[in-house]
């Protein structure tokens, strides 16, 4: 779907981008995840035909993105810093994509327009931060685009407006394949989300995996020992990370949750149960591996 190939965007003596190469493949949710001024933003910006390269190269399904108008017809950007045009209201900003978007879905508007609590007919600049958000969003998927860019999305939407889009986004990935990518600098934002993610650092994609592939191969367990934990429990486990919590102690391990929770009943556990990873611990723990501290880059 987007392929990047050592692709460099610089401002001035700043380069935002350096020598980033990476796949986004079709109908997926790829979360772009990195710190303040890492080249997310930037990123997506090339992704959308906003900016032009200044090295390599950012292709959608093999067509160049920039100053290609068919292509463009094809992508909706959903920006950080959102725009409307001025004294416009949500149906003014529909009649307009529709006049720029062949594939604009006038039912789709109207299926979102109940599910949004937005008042069409009102000006957007009366809008809060969060209904404007909505706003670009609903805009966004009634254009029904291959590929949707969107800029740290959840910002300034509440916890029930934030698990509707997220339902809708994958209903729209299910019925049609579109392909979404997501910025952000919070991984708990993208979690459940995302089937993708990549860790932008520095202008260069550090990491990038999977979900599920990610999850594999780690695990966390709590184990209560009544009678004490016998000397060398811990000699057969490669432990990444060991704490307690009063008598609960609290282990990230390789493995699977069942093997590890095994290993510590055969040995006097009382009580030994898996708890799932977030993607957070995940990737502290991958990043480390790789001789990165995860919490220098992101925090």
């Amino acid at each position: 779907m987007i392929q990047a190939e050592n692709l460099v965007k610089c401002f001035d003596h700043f380069t935002a981008l350096e020598a980033l190469t990476t796949d986004i493949p079709k109908g997926s949710i790829y979360g772009l995840v990195g710190s303040n001024g890492s080249g997310k933003s930037t990123f997506l910006r090339l992704a959308a035909g906003v900016y032009m390269p200044d090295g390599g190269s950012i292709a959608l399904d093999g067509e160049p993105i920039y100053e290609n108008i068919q292509v463009k017809k094809r992508i909706f950007f959903v920006a950080d810093d959102l725009y409307f045009l001025p004294q416009s209201t949500l149906s003014d900003m529909a009649r307009f994509y529709k006049g720029i978007y062949e594939s604009f879905s006038e039912e789709q508007y109207q299926k979102l327009c109940k599910i949004f609590p937005l008042d069409p007919k009102k000006k957007i600049s009366t809008f809060s931060k969060g209904m404007k958000r909505q706003a670009a969003l609903l805009l966004g998927m009634a254009c029904s685009p291959d590929l949707l860019l969107l800029d740290e999305a959840f910002d300034g939407l509440d916890p029930v407006i934030r698990g509707g889009v997220k339902k809708l986004l994958a209903d729209e990935i299910s019925s049609r394949e579109m392909t979404v990518i997501i910025t952000s600098h919070n991984l708990r934002e993208l979690e459940d989300l995302c089937d993708h993610v990549g860790l932008l650092h520095k202008g260069k994609i550090l990491f990038e995996r999977e979900i599920d592939e990610l999850k594999l191969g780690f695990c966390k367990v709590h184990a209560i020992f009544q009678n004490g934990e016998p000397e060398g429990l811990l000699d057969g486990l490669s432990v990444l990370q060991q704490s307690r919590t009063g008598s609960l102690l609290n282990l990230i391990a390789r493995g699977t949750s069942s093997e590890v929770s095994q290993y510590l009943t055969e040995r006097g556990a009382a009580f030994a149960e898996g708890v799932p990873l977030t993607l957070e611990e995940v990737f502290i723990y991958e990043m480390e591996a790789v001789g990165y501290d995860y919490n220098n880059i992101l925090f």
